[in-house]
């Protein structure tokens, strides 16, 4: 029997306090498109190494700053002269922007549901003028669907993630249950929460009455942060998006509203819609992040690609499976040697 998590959050506690060990004979925990750093398209990426390699200031997350592109990251064209920055927050960019207006500013703005609304905030309040936003957002669900549609790929229910259910709400799985007989629990962090998430779904598939249900109570409602998604909506409207490794999702993803569009980074600087190269040859992240495989049957996993040195963006997030993988694989190979 295998359930399916959403969250590198719930990937980092399974991992790092041993839950799988835990986990009666013949249950399994598998990882899905829960990183949204790992799943952030390489022609976005190209795009803003492009901008900056021409003058503009790139400001992002940490997280994405040493994700590969088709030929090189942002801390490659850092090294290269470009002015990259890695901000904590949206806010900090914007005060970047504020501070230095003689200089052209763009937010790569990466991320689920979670972070969205902070961008749609600093959207609505009027950004600078000499700062604009390439959009980068992803939507869960429709990554949720997708696995129910990957023929080769089974599993028996679903672990939905805890931070981004504090926006969107219960009420989004509620499709799951109702049409494709999937259980969902929405979980917690810490160990005991993955653990009673795990047992509630192994509790609907023996009493054969799959349905949507919340361990999270203490964070989680059935309609979510409304505020935050009435910001998100006149902020962005729902488009089509690519997704790295699993190609294009219908409305899976955000856009600027067109009364937004002189922010819009795209339209600004006349980025053209592309694929960059996704992976790298020998990657396996694709099926990775769909749990068709663990990392460890990646031929590159801990060999040609390591923390220090990644290949494909699963190695390369502290929310992606392989580095979450390889940290504590890593760890237990200290602890044995010495």
């Amino acid at each position: 029997m295998k359930i399916c998590h959403v969250c590198g959050t719930h990937e980092w506690v399974i991992a790092h306090f041993g839950l799988r060990a835990l986990l009666p004979e013949g249950v399994d925990v598998i990882a899905g498109p829960g990183c949204p750093v790992c799943v952030t398209p390489a022609a976005d990426i190209d795009s803003v190494i492009k901008l900056a390699l021409e003058g503009v200031v790139i400001t992002t997350f940490g997280d994405i700053f040493r994700v590969p592109g088709s030929n090189g990251s942002l801390m490659d064209a850092k090294a290269e002269g470009g002015d990259v920055r890695v901000v904590y927050s949206i806010s900090d960019a914007v005060e970047m922007a504020r501070k230095e207006p003689n200089k052209e500013f763009v937010f790569l703005a990466i991320g689920f549901e979670t972070t969205a609304p902070s961008t749609a905030v600093e959207v609505l309040r009027g950004a600078p003028e000499n700062l604009s936003f390439l959009i980068s957002h992803r939507l869960i669900p429709p990554a949720m669907e997708l696995m129910l549609g990957v023929g080769d790929v089974r599993f028996d229910g679903f672990i939905a993630p805890g931070h981004v259910s504090t926006i969107i709400g219960l009420k989004a799985y509620e499709v799951f249950p109702k049409a494709y007989g999937m259980p969902v629990v929405v979980a917690g962090f810490e160990p005991l929460d993955v653990l009673v998430g795990i047992y509630m779904v192994l509790r609907q598939v023996r009493e054969r009455r799959p349905r949507l249900e919340n361990e999270y109570k203490r964070a989680v409602t059935w309609d979510g942060n409304v505020r935050a998604q009435e910001l998100m909506a006149k902020a962005f409207s729902v488009v089509d998006g690519f997704w790295r490794g699993l190609g294009k999702l219908p409305r899976s993803a955000l856009d600027l509203r067109e009364e937004f569009s002189k922010w819009d980074a795209r339209r600004r600087y006349g980025l053209k819609p592309q694929r960059g190269r996704d992976l790298l040859p020998g990657c396996q992240c694709h099926l990775i992040i769909i749990g068709k495989i663990k990392p460890i049957e990646c031929p590159l996993f801990l060999r040609a690609c390591r923390p220090d040195s990644p290949k494909g963006p699963c190695m390369v997030s502290f929310e992606g499976t392989c580095r979450i993988w390889a940290k504590h694989a890593l760890m237990e190979s200290t602890t044995l040697s010495v």
